[in-house]
C-alpha cells in the first residue's frame, strides 16, 4: 500500500510517499480504507525523532482516522465490510489502510464527512479524558484552557460547556483565535501575547477562582496557573510546548490550596484504557456530535501529497482547529 514515510536522506526529515506492507487485522481488529486523517503535535515530534513509537504500534504517523471497513477479523461482531468508522490510532493514519481494534472504532454519524470525523478522536478523547477522568470537573465549575484555539482546546471548550455547563476561560495568541473561542461558548478570552492572563482573571472573576486548568504550555505558565487556582483546584498538564523546567519552584501554595497537579498522555495508554475511554465518550457525546451541538473545528484540509505544507502550518502555529489530510 502507499503511505507517507519519513525520509531523512537530505539530513532534514521530510514526508515522502512510499510503499509499506499492508497491515493485517488481528482477530478483534478492523482493516480500514483510510479516507481522511488529522495532524497532531505528536506527528511533528515523531517526524523529528523526538517521540518514540510505543511497542507494537505502527511506525507510520497518524493518530486518528476516518474511513471505510475493508475487512474484519473473525472475532469482530459490531462492524462489517463497508461500514463507515472513525477512531483513535496508536499510529498508521498517514496511509491508504490501517488497522484499529473494534473497541476503538466508532460509527461515523449521519451527515458527518470523513474530514470532520477524522478531526474528532484524538482531540475530543484527550479533552474528555483531561477534563472528566483526570480533572474530575463538576457541573458549573470554572475551567481555564490554554491554547484554546488548538484542536484539543476547541474540543475542550465544547465539552466543558455542553456536558458540564462550565464557565470557560481561554488563552490564545490572536484576535481571530479568540473570536473562534468565543463562538464556541468561551466566557472570557485572553490574548496571552498582550495580557497577563492571571491579572485579567483576577480582575474579571476574582482571585483564586479557577477550578480546573488544562495546560499544554508548561513551565512559563506555572506560577500564574498556581496563582489563579482555587482551593482544591486541579491542574492537568497535557503538553510542554513552552518547556519542562521552572526555576524557584515554591510548593507552599500547593499545600495551602490543597492543589492536585497531574500529567497525562493518551498514545501510550493500553488498549483497555482506550477502549473504555472511547466507549464512554461515544455513549456520552456521540449524539451531541450527530446533532452538531458539539463539532470538530476544521482549520484546513490538505491533499496528503501536500503534507509538508500542512506540517509547516502546524509548526508555525497558524492553525485554529484541526488540520486534515485526505486523498489517500
Amino acid at each position: 500500500m502507499k503511505a507517507l514515510l519519513v525520509d531523512n536522506s537530505s539530513g532534514k526529515p521530510v514526508m515522502k510517499q512510499g510503499e509499506h506492507p499492508m497491515p493485517k487485522p488481528n482477530p478483534n481488529e478492523l482493516l480500514v480504507k483510510v479516507e481522511a486523517t488529522a495532524l497532531n503535535r505528536a506527528d511533528l515530534l515523531q517526524k523529528a525523532g523526538n517521540y518514540p513509537v510505543p511497542d507494537g504500534a505502527s511506525p507510520i504517523l497518524g493518530l486518528e482516522m476516518a474511513g471505510r471497513v475493508e475487512t474484519t477479523g473473525p472475532e469482530v461482531t459490531e462492524y462489517e465490510e463497508g461500514d463507515l468508522v472513525f477512531g483513535l490510532l496508536s499510529g498508521g493514519g498517514y496511509a491508504e489502510y490501517c488497522v484499529i481494534p473494534e473497541a476503538h472504532a466508532m460509527p461515523i454519524p449521519d451527515l458527518l464527512s470523513f474530514e470532520e470525523a477524522a478531526g474528532i478522536p484524538e482531540t475530543f478523547l484527550t479533552a474528555y479524558q483531561g477534563l472528566f477522568w483526570i480533572g474530575e470537573i463538576m457541573e458549573g465549575e470554572t475551567v481555564l484552557i490554554h491554547a484554546g484555539a488548538s484542536g484539543v482546546g476547541t474540543s475542550a471548550i465544547q465539552i466543558a460547556k455542553q456536558l458540564f455547563d462550565a464557565r470557560v476561560i481561554v488563552t490564545a495568541g490572536s484576535s481571530e483565535k479568540l473570536d473562534l473561542c468565543r463562538e464556541l461558548g468561551t466566557n472570557l478570552a485572553i490574548n496571552y501575547k498582550t495580557e497577563d492572563f492571571a491579572e485579567v482573571i483576577e480582575e474579571e472573576i476574582g482571585s483564586s477562582s479557577v477550578d480546573v486548568i488544562l495546560d499544554f504550555i508548561g513551565a512559563p505558565y506555572w506560577e500564574q496557573n498556581i496563582r489563579v487556582l482555587a482551593m482544591d483546584g486541579r491542574m492537568i498538564h497535557l503538553g510542554l510546548l513552552g518547556g519542562a523546567k521552572t526555576e524557584d519552584l515554591n510548593l507552599a501554595n500547593i499545600l495551602r490550596k490543597r492543589l492536585t497537579i497531574r500529567g497525562s498522555t493518551l498514545r501510550n495508554r493500553n488498549d483497555e484504557y482506550k477502549a473504555m475511554l472511547t466507549g464512554e465518550f461515544a455513549d456520552t457525546a456521540l449524539d451531541l456530535v450527530e446533532s452538531k451541538q458539539i463539532k470538530p473545528v476544521i482549520d484546513s484540509v490538505f491533499d496528503w501529497n501536500d503534507v509538508e505544507k500542512a506540517h509547516q502550518r502546524m509548526k508555525n502555529n497558524e492553525n485554529a482547529g484541526k488540520i486534515i489530510l485526505n486523498g489517500m
